[in-house]
């Protein structure tokens, strides 16, 4: 790796006004997973790295706020989220999600705020946040401001963050009484980078003759360049009982809406067949929870 100097300002606000000169060799630095293997491969060549680890640390914390809503602050390690209990009781599909992302090595260390503005599709938490509903709130020289997850991400490895702009925390609405789940396919070991993520969140009303969807957010990841949330597939669960032909449909709807793309987990044409199948098998997965 080429040298580098290493900056450690006491607060976030402070890290900020270091990265708003528009100088692109400065660069954030938190959990490091994904800056350091980019370093080592020479993609990137930073003069400066500010370093967030000093930074105040209520950006680490986590907690539920009125009505089960969670605050989780940026700099929470991926493995925080996955052992916190209130993140298991007022939305366990995080909690499940984090089982399978990456390993324990890189959780130990990856953080909240690096994992979402990596902007990496591939990335397993953004379309299980985005379908919960989640915002984020983000702090510049300035102030700062607060946008829908959805929001953040314009391209491949690109958000619409400004410079100098950082991911101060992440509130996400309580689960209950809605049902989630969220499914991946890789075509190497389970903790592989997906070939497609789908999560799904339902709200649902309990009827004689089955389950009627009363509203439906189904968000894919992988297989689109950025986080994508089907708007076609939804419209077809909102207000039906679901069966195998409701079922059918959506999965039908999202594999023509998608603009899907392929890459070394699979051509663009396998990636649609999964979607196709995998909307169906995440809807069914968020029906048979049970859960809040």
């Amino acid at each position: 790796m080429a040298p580098f100097e290493l900056l450690e300002p006491r607060t976030l606000r402070e890290a900020a006004a270091l990265l708003a000169s528009g100088d692109a060799t400065v660069r954030p630095f938190a959990g490091g997973t994904a800056v350091m293997l980019m370093m080592k491969m020479g993609v990137l060549r930073p003069t400066r790295l500010v370093s967030l680890r000093a930074i105040e640390k209520r950006y680490s914390g986590i907690e539920a706020g009125a009505g089960g809503t969670l605050r989780i602050g940026a700099m929470a390690t991926l493995s925080t989220l996955e052992r916190s209990p209130v993140v298991r009781k007022e939305a366990p599909v995080i909690t499940r999600t984090l089982r399978t992302l990456s390993n324990v090595r890189v959780r130990n260390v990856a953080t909240v705020g690096g994992h979402l503005a990596h902007a990496d599709p591939h990335m397993d938490l953004p379309p299980v946040l985005i379908a919960l509903g989640a915002t984020i709130s983000t702090v510049d020289a300035k102030g700062g401001r607060t946008i829908p997850l959805e929001q953040l991400y314009s391209g491949y490895l690109e958000t619409t963050l400004g410079r100098g702009e950082l991911i101060s925390e992440v509130t996400v609405p309580r689960q209950a009484p809605r049902r989630a789940a969220y499914l991946k396919c890789t075509t190497r070991s389970v903790d592989d980078w997906p070939a497609l993520g789908v999560a799904v969140v339902l709200d649902t009303a309990s009827e004689n003759e089955g389950a009627v969807v009363r509203d439906a957010r189904i968000v894919i990841s992988a297989a689109t360049d950025t986080p994508k949330r089907l708007g076609a597939a939804e419209s077809a669960l909102r207000g039906a009982r679901v069966d195998d032909s409701v079922l059918r449909r959506a999965g039908d709807a999202a594999a023509s809406e998608a603009a899907v793309i392929g890459d070394e987990h699979g051509s663009a044409a396998y990636k649609r067949e999964l979607l196709r199948v995998y909307v169906v098998r995440a809807v069914r997965a968020a029906l048979a929870r049970n859960e809040g």
